[in-house]
């Protein structure tokens, strides 16, 4: 909260919110109450999310039950709750997956109507080969390495500090940055970008 709190007016701040989720441990159902680390709750039991309707369902009839004064619930439901939990987690990160894949391909269909067009955005990844940037609509791409100019020295990755520099000109997470839209493959979900 407070590394969010410092970033909140800089344009760095979605990228940091991202990298920030995507650092933390994917939820997962479990029979086991291991609380809820984000609400500091030692005793936690997910369920009413309108996503989540398995999982509800099973929750409901564990509680139901046992208002009810039920005494066998845990012979009743232990087996169960296992593999239910297993098969929730799995069904809910392909769920997840496939939001995605289908997000990045309309956001690559979209883009494809913008190729040779310019727009600022925010480097959200750096890696040996490129940059990655982010433009204001959530669209991302890929400015290569080789299209970048060199000014006759070798780009350096530094993967402690997320940067690519040649001495003279440095890319690093959060830095605006202006592109044009190469070109893009739809099929593949992926857009190519020159500074």
């Amino acid at each position: 909260q407070l590394i969010l709190k410092k970033a909140e007016n800089t344009p760095a701040f979605t990228l940091i919110n991202r990298v920030m989720l995507r650092s933390m441990q994917k939820a997962k159902y479990t029979p086991i109450d291991v609380g809820h680390f984000g609400l500091s709750l030692e005793h936690y039991c997910h369920f009413t999310s309108p996503i989540r309707r398995y999982p509800d369902l099973v929750i409901h009839r564990i509680i139901k039950d046992f208002l009810q004064g039920q005494t066998d619930i845990e012979s009743k439901y232990g087996d169960f709750v296992y593999s239910a939990s297993k098969q929730s987690s799995e069904k809910e990160r392909n769920a997840a997956d496939a939001e995605r894949a289908v997000d990045d391909y309309y956001k690559m269909l979209y883009i494809s109507d913008y190729v040779g067009e310019e727009f600022e955005g925010v480097v959200s990844g750096v890696t040996g080969f490129g940059v990655f940037v982010e433009l204001q609509n959530g669209i991302e791409g890929l400015v290569r390495l080789d299209t970048i100019k060199m000014h006759g020295k070798k780009f350096v990755y530094d993967d402690k500090n997320y940067t690519l520099s040649d001495g003279k000109q440095a890319f690093r997470l959060g830095q605006k940055v202006k592109i044009k839209v190469a070109g893009v493959n739809v099929g593949e979900r992926r857009a190519e970008f020159v500074l």
